[in-house]
């Protein structure tokens, strides 16, 4: 919970590191950096979403429930997996 606050702390005020810290070094990073240059407001929804889904996958992988479609627009398989490691969950 802490972290998730922390999280969201962080990506308030730059949504890059936000998206870094979930996502890695990535498509994900290189796109929400270009979507902050644009304007600081599409870098925040970007971040925002790559966040949601990360936390949506992640509880829904300790309720035992894993979803094999891919969430769209989202590259990092890290956030795809809920930060779940390769292999079985």
């Amino acid at each position: 919970m802490i972290s998730a606050i922390l999280l969201i702390l962080i990506t308030i005020f730059v949504p890059p590191v936000g998206v870094f810290l979930v996502a890695g070094c990535g498509m994900d990073l290189f796109i929400n950096i270009l979507l902050t240059l644009l304007g600081y407001f599409p870098g925040h929804i970007h971040a925002f979403y790559i966040e949601y889904v990360y936390y949506k996958r992640r509880d829904e992988a300790r309720a035992g429930i894993y979803d094999s479609r891919r969430a769209p627009g989202v590259y990092s398989e890290n956030v795809q997996r809920g930060g779940g490691g390769y292999g079985t969950m």
